[in-house]
């Protein structure tokens, strides 16, 4: 699965964008610095997401929207078009992304 097909997911399992769970997650007082865990367990009680799922949101909370190139291009189901993630809803990525 791909690091924005993650990301679509957690859309459709909270009914939130990746960016409406950022600004939950930063009210919070979530930021760069934040370990992991306490988002992880966040994620978990208020929206029944599982690691792998919490952790895409994770990356989105502590590092922004930017992954790294590794995967831009890349064959299989990890690959992803572009080195920026889309967080304002799965039915709005432009078909340029």
């Amino acid at each position: 699965m791909s690091f924005q097909a993650y990301l679509n997911a957690v859309e459709t399992k909270t009914g939130l964008t990746p960016r409406q769970l950022l600004a939950l997650a930063q009210a919070k007082g979530f930021g760069p610095d934040t370990k992991a865990t306490p988002i992880v367990e966040w994620l978990k009680e208020d929206y029944g997401l599982g690691r792998g799922h919490a952790m895409a949101m994770v990356h989105v909370i502590t590092k922004g929207d930017q992954i790294s190139s590794k995967h831009i291009g890349s064959e299989g189901s990890h690959a992803d078009a572009s080195d920026r993630l889309w967080l304002d809803g799965k039915d709005n990525i432009p078909t340029d992304w």
